[in-house]
């Protein structure tokens, strides 16, 4: 169920037509908000908390072709549909490519504009939505799993929520930084304000100043319009700065800057701007490593290292494995329409006895391709193994700690245990040499099928 009506921002230049669409809207019982003008589109964005965007093709080409990735960099997850005069089969494709959820043409009959939003809102329900401003990712944007590691970066979230603090988040790629900068961010008072995330890493040296501070109009070659940066996109909310150890020494300078002053510097402009942004980093680097290599800078390390938030790998917490398979198996079952499917005791016994270098994001792949592949209503572990075939299956004891050693040895030798007395409790017990409500307890930790 919506939580209330759910919002809609109206973006043309078409006073009439506008004008058209509140009175549709408002009567099938949308609150909406309207603009002409492409900074207030901007303006509106960042400042209110919108379930979906109608945005005017003139209005967007006025704007600059970067006026959607302007919108995508503030709210990754608002669903947009381009509306458009004079529609050609061209411009609906290169809509669609730029992230457009609909593309309409203003001649349309009404129910075509009602069809479509309500398509758009029923698919954020049944993929378990939720329309608060800064909802995204549907079921997957929350970490799974009971292992007292995940249990500690719950407490974590919660403490860093309630303050202001900067956050850095250490963990391998793959082990969901950006999930944990999410729900800290959903949890403090800047909710509903922009969440905007930056890979540092995929950003070019050459580009990563104008992309972070912002540029002005004849800057450089290229610069066709003025650009606002990421800081300035996340004003009065959260920027989260994924991969900060591949930021070059220059820019982390003046990263610390912006840190210390509160302004950024346009390129090419003259006047500082103020932003207010709280920042939340993540790296996949030992950047303690970076500082004694001279590579990361110490004083930047420390002001963005206030309350830092390990987040292990996944081979060190495999009881949490099978909360996470089947949570992606019932959110691609959803997400496709298909019928719904299960795993085996013996394919999540399977997974288990993996390495997963690539982490979550390497099972969410393993899952889906699995779902796919395979017809019947539930995987076994041969299907399991199929998928994966021509990875490493199992994980050699050289590379483990004794911890996980101990952990993976106690699992096998007593599932053996219980196979040889049929899962019968009280005989494997006697067999294991302890006690029955001791076995019970070992069973429960391991997370072994009976």
């Amino acid at each position: 169920m919506l939580k209330s009506r759910p919002k809609i921002l109206i973006a043309d230049q078409d006073t009439v037509f506008r004008g058209i669409l509140v009175k549709m809207l408002e009567k099938a019982g949308y609150e909406l908000q309207t603009v002409y003008q492409g900074i207030d589109l901007i303006r509106e964005i960042q400042m209110a908390g919108f379930d979906l965007l109608l945005l005017d093709s003139g209005l967007q080409e006025s704007g600059g072709m970067n006026l959607v990735d302007q919108i995508r960099g503030i709210r990754p997850d608002l669903p947009l549909v381009m509306i458009s005069r004079n529609g050609s089969i061209q411009s609906a494709v290169n809509a669609l490519k730029r992230g457009a959820a609909d593309y309409i043409e203003k001649s349309a009959k009404e129910d075509r504009f009602l069809e479509s939003i309500r398509d758009i809102f029923d698919k954020r329900i049944r993929q378990g939505g939720n329309h608060h401003p800064n909802y995204s990712g549907g079921m997957q944007d929350r970490m799974i799993g009971k292992s007292e590691a995940i249990a500690q970066i719950e407490r974590l979230v919660a403490k860093a929520s309630g303050t202001n603090i900067k956050v850095l988040i250490e963990g391998e790629n793959g082990t969901g930084k950006e999930l944990v900068a999410r729900a800290i961010h959903r949890g403090s008072r800047r909710a509903d304000r922009p969440f905007v995330a930056v890979n540092c890493a995929a950003i070019p040296e050459n580009l990563v100043e104008s992309e972070l501070f912002g540029h002005k109009r004849g800057a450089f070659t290229g610069a066709l319009s003025d650009k606002p940066g990421k800081f300035q996109i996340a004003h009065s909310g959260t920027l989260f700065l994924d991969e900060i150890g591949d930021m070059s020494l220059m820019t982390q300078a003046k990263v610390l800057r912006v840190i210390e002053e509160g302004v950024v510097e346009n390129v090419g402009g003259r006047q500082p701007v103020p932003v207010d942004v709280r920042l939340i980093a993540a790296t996949n680097q030992n950047l303690q490593k970076a500082m004694f290599e001279q590579r990361f800078r110490e004083d930047l390390y420390f002001r963005l290292n206030v309350l830092n938030i390990q987040i292990p790998p996944l081979r060190e917490r495999l009881e949490d494995i099978p909360d996470i398979a089947g949570h992606f198996v019932a959110f691609f079952c959803r997400e496709n329409h298909s019928p719904h499917k299960r795993l085996s005791e013996e394919a999540v016994a399977e997974l288990a006895c993996y390495d997963w270098p690539g982490n979550v994001r390497e099972l969410r792949n393993v899952i889906e391709k699995a779902l796919v592949l395979v017809d019947a209503e539930e995987i076994q572990a041969e299907h399991i193994r199929m998928v994966m075939q021509g990875r490493q299956a199992g994980r050699p004891l050289a590379n483990m700690t004794l911890k996980q050693a101990r952990v993976r040895f106690e699992r096998e030798f007593i599932r053996d245990k219980l196979a040889a007395a049929n899962s019968n409790i009280s005989r494997a017990a006697e067999m294991l040499g302890i006690p029955r409500t001791y076995l019970y307890k070992k069973i429960k930790v391991l997370d072994i099928p009976i």
